[in-house]
Parts: C-alpha cells; sequence; structure tokens
C-alpha cells in the first residue's frame, strides 16, 4: 500500500463515499488518511448525542472565526468533525438536498452537475423508508428514515401554525417540491446515527484494498514537479510520506482543502510568500469565496410539556435512558429538529430563501468566554428557528503561518451585505408571524428571546446580529467552474495549474445550496468518484 492508487485525505462526509466508490472494483489501492480517530464512541452513535460533541475536542476540530462585524464582534464557534465520518458523526443528521434550481446554477457554473445530472446519483444513493419515487431513491447504501413516528406533539402544533400562515404541509422536501413544512428525514438506522462511516466506509474497509490510517494529520501534498505524487503526514508525532502511482484527492472539507492547498503551495502568492511557503501555483480564489447559513432562534416558554422538562431533571435522564435502550425510542432516539420547512420572505421569489427548523426544546447557547455546555432551560421551552438559504455574504480562509497543526483565519463576514441584512429582517418577523397563528399562540405563555421589547426594524437587526451564527454549512472555498479566474477546479473536480490533485468535498461546491450541506457533501464524494474512476480508465 506503500504505492497507492488514490490517496483520500479526509474521512468525512465525502471522503468515506470516495474510499468505498474508489475501492468497489478490487482494481485499485486506496489510502484514506483521518487526521482524527474511530466514529466508534457512544455519543457519535446516539442520535441526541450530538450536544456532547459539540464541544469535544476528541472529536471535534473546534474552529473559531475572526472577531465578526456581522454578529456584533464576536468570535463564532465553528464545530467541524475530527474523525471517521467527519461532521456526519457530529451533525444533527437532516437530510435535505436542496433546491433543484440549486443544482441547474451548478451545472451553468460545471457542467455535468446540473439536476438532470445529480437525481440519478441522489436516487442511487438513497434508501429512503418513505418509499422511492421519481425523486427519491430505494436500495440504495444510504438509509433515511422517514421520521414519521414518536414525534414531538409540538410538530403537529408548529405544521397546523404553518398551514394558518399559508405555508402548506410538506411530507418531503426532497421530493417534488421544498417550500412548505413538515417533519425533517433523518440519516439515523435503527436508532442510530447513520454516518458515512457507517453506511459507507465500514463495509468498504473489509476489502483488502483499502488502508485506512488514522489519527494521521496530512501536512503538505508531495509533488513532483507540477504532479502531485503523495503527501506528507504526522501521526504521532513522527513524519511520513506517502506516494500514489496515481492521483491525490482533498476531502478535508471547506477548512481543511483549502488550508493544505495553501500549505502545498497553491493558492494567494502574497500569502504564500510572506509566511515562506514557495508558490507552486498561484491562485488567489483559494479559501475564498467562503459561504455559510446564518441561522437564529426565537425561545418561547410555553404551557405545555416540552424535552426541557424530560431532559433537565436526573429522572428524566433516567426515563430517557430506559426508553432508548428499551426500544430504540424517546428523544434520545432522534435529533432535536424534529420538524421545519422551507419559506419566502416575499411572494416574488422563484424559490425559497429560507429554512425553518423546529424544536420542543431550547437552550441558551454560550456565547464567547462562557462555559461551553448545552443545558435545557429551566422551563417548558420552544424553539423556533431559521437560517438564511443563499446568502450573498462572502468570507475566506487564510493560513496564519507554515505551522500545519495551527488553526487557519476564518473570516466569515456574516450579514455584510445589505441584502443578507434585509433579508434576516424580514425573516424574523416571519417568525413572530408564525408564533401568532392560534395553533401555537394558545400554547405560549411568553416570548422569551428576544422578548416583546425588542421590536422596531433597528432593534431587531441589532438582536440578529448579537445572537445568530452559523448553522455549520461552510462552502466553496475551493468551488469549481468554468472560470480559472474565479474558481480552483475544473468540472471535474481537478485543481487547476497542477496535475495528479483534486478536492472533493464541501470546498468544491460552485455555490451554496438551499438547505443542509451533509446530503450535497454526499453527493460530491458519489458523483466525484464516478469522474475519477473515469478518467483512470
Amino acid at each position: 500500500m506503500e504505492d497507492s492508487d488514490f490517496i483520500i485525505v479526509g474521512a468525512g462526509s465525502a471522503g468515506c463515499v470516495l474510499a468505498n466508490r474508489l475501492s468497489e472494483s478490487g482494481r485499485y489501492r486506496v489510502t484514506l488518511l483521518e487526521a482524527g480517530g474511530t466514529d466508534r464512541r457512544f455519543y457519535v452513535g446516539l442520535p441526541l448525542g450530538y450536544g456532547k460533541l459539540f464541544y469535544d475536542p476528541a472529536v471535534n476540530w473546534l474552529y473559531r472565526t475572526e472577531p465578526d462585524p456581522g454578529l456584533a464582534g464576536q468570535r463564532d464557534h465553528w464545530p467541524r468533525g475530527r474523525l471517521l465520518g467527519g461532521s456526519s458523526s457530529i451533525n444533527a443528521m437532516v437530510w435535505i438536498r436542496g433546491h433543484r434550481a440549486d443544482y441547474d446554477d451548478w451545472g451553468q457554473a460545471a457542467p455535468g452537475w446540473g439536476w438532470e445530472d445529480v437525481l440519478p446519483a441522489y436516487r442511487a444513493i438513497e434508501d429512503t423508508e418513505a418509499g422511492g419515487d421519481a425523486w427519491r431513491g430505494t436500495g440504495g447504501p444510504l438509509f433515511i428514515s422517514a421520521n414519521t413516528r414518536g414525534l414531538h406533539p409540538l410538530v403537529r402544533d408548529y405544521i397546523a401554525a404553518c398551514e394558518q400562515a399559508g405555508l402548506p404541509f410538506n411530507p418531503d422536501f426532497n421530493g417534488a417540491q421544498q417550500e412548505g413544512a413538515g417533519p425533517y428525514q433523518m440519516t439515523i438506522k435503527g436508532a442510530r446515527r447513520n454516518s458515512t462511516a457507517r453506511a459507507f466506509l465500514r463495509p468498504a474497509m473489509r476489502r483488502g484494498n483499502l488502508r485506512v490510517i488514522t489519527q494521521a494529520q496530512a501536512t503538505r501534498v508531495v509533488f513532483a514537479g507540477q504532479r502531485a505524487v503523495g503527501v506528507e503526514y504526522l501521526q504521532g508525532g513522527q513524519r511520513h510520506i506517502l506516494r500514489t502511482k496515481g492521483e491525490v484527492i482533498l476531502s478535508g472539507g471547506a477548512i481543511n482543502s483549502p488550508q493544505l492547498l495553501q500549505l502545498s503551495g497553491i493558492g494567494p502568492g502574497a500569502l504564500l510568500q510572506g509566511l515562506s511557503i514557495p508558490v507552486l501555483h498561484e491562485n488567489p480564489n483559494v479559501g475564498d469565496h467562503l459561504s455559510d447559513h446564518q441561522g437564529i432562534n426565537y425561545t418561547f416558554r410555553m404551557t405545555v410539556p416540552t424535552y426541557n422538562d424530560e431532559l433537565r431533571p436526573w429522572w428524566g435522564k433516567l426515563r430517557a435512558g430506559l426508553q432508548y435502550f428499551l426500544g430504540g425510542q424517546g428523544p434520545l432516539a432522534k435529533s432535536i429538529n424534529h420538524g421545519g420547512g422551507f419559506f419566502r420572505t416575499a411572494p416574488d421569489l422563484p424559490r425559497p430563501n429560507m429554512q425553518l427548523y423546529m424544536q420542543a426544546f431550547s437552550t441558551l447557547l454560550p456565547r464567547e468566554g462562557e462555559r461551553p455546555i448545552l443545558t435545557p432551560d429551566p422551563f417548558p421551552g420552544l424553539s423556533l428557528g431559521l437560517s438564511n438559504c443563499r446568502p450573498t455574504s462572502r468570507g475566506h480562509i487564510r493560513l496564519r503561518s507554515a505551522d500545519p497543526l495551527e488553526h487557519p483565519a476564518i473570516t466569515a463576514n456574516a450579514f455584510s451585505t445589505d441584502h443578507d441584512v434585509a433579508e434576516m429582517l424580514a425573516a424574523v418577523k416571519y417568525l413572530r408571524h408564525l408564533a401568532a397563528q392560534p395553533a401555537l399562540a394558545r400554547l405560549i405563555a411568553a416570548e422569551l428571546r428576544p422578548g416583546p421589547a425588542v421590536q422596531d426594524d433597528d432593534a431587531l437587526i441589532d438582536d440578529f446580529r448579537r445572537r445568530s451564527g452559523t448553522v455549520y454549512h461552510p462552502s466553496c472555498t475551493c468551488r469549481m467552474g468554468a472560470d480559472p479566474a474565479t474558481s480552483v477546479l475544473d468540472a471535474r473536480c481537478r485543481v487547476r495549474g497542477v496535475q495528479g490533485l483534486r478536492v472533493i468535498d464541501a470546498a468544491s461546491f460552485p455555490n451554496l445550496i438551499a438547505g443542509n450541506t451533509n446530503a450535497p457533501a454526499i453527493l460530491t464524494g458519489w458523483m466525484g468518484a464516478a469522474k475519477v474512476l473515469e478518467d483512470a480508465r
């Protein structure tokens, strides 16, 4: 395995899919490098356990952004998975593909990635519990729970309130249309998280032509001239070099992939020269075009019990544990995001521009300098949240130094355009409109966050600048595109200016899709593998 045909850096949502697909025929020797360790941890498998992983350095990179003027000068917390399965092993497990028009946009930027191209791939990936049809697949490697059983009773009231507000019930956001309200489908199987490590990597690890190396942090891509021929990595304090006869594929995600390119001499020339990194190929787009969804919750004290009542007291935790271990039921068997939806802040918009989240639970997220722990509020609480689907604000990823172990500087630039501010202002007003519908209003005792004192536009904007933050969907930092002047990759995920090197992960997205990004990250691994194999043949 010292001379692998393919080296994959990063065992995350895309990397695990790549490892499976590239090793499937048995013709190629594949090595997968992962900076973290095993995914076989109790809280990783437990669906609601992701709250315990939010600040756990054993499985989490624990990134923090630069102070952000758009978030009132705060440094936002960016959890990213550092273990087999990557962020699919620590996320909220919501399965959303995105709007079909998002992929039409992809296809214009990168031919071969349009809706008609990705739909068959999604159907091949999926084993949808709700059943297959023209849009959904069954029999694929990734089981997706319909999430229609065991929902909190407040989900019914939330959906009724949405219908009263004019937002129709939608049983499947990945089906014929995205707009509407309903339950979220989940990557949960048998009451356990169904990460890409479980669904794709574990079956592939039985093959003799796949080698997985954990606790191995890549430090640079090794080149012979302009061709990638290997990867240098650290493991146990020792430096190693792994060589390939074929290609190196970076799948570290929107932060790690541009970081590794820059460490390898591919990126903004002045930045690299200032850090004494020899410039192999100058491309100012490496690390640029950072896109992310920003979200906020409005919190309400309820007159009926919520999960706060079940999960805060010791006896409630005990009962929830018994429900889970004796029958795979109860709140621990699901994500906290039972319901959600998509809506438009203006009727003339051609597609939804906001995503909804409904949680029969509430907690106050710690801010910078506070103890990093998530605890249910000491009252029955409901959270109605949202995030913007297509923000126009752009940030960037930059090395701080030539030290590969130092986190890069993440500049998010949240709410840095008038468009994003105006759109979010309209959206938070819609949250209050939902809460005022009879189906919910009869159950709400009071709005607590931000509270009734926050009313005029300036106060609402100030509030969401102070309380908003990432919903953990960073993308586009090594994006594909037809124009070399504005992209890093061609439509086959190949890094421009060098040979034998690709980026296949969320960093390669041409633009940010509307919804959770785990599904499209898995898609890039699936379709990217097909392109790698086509070129190898």
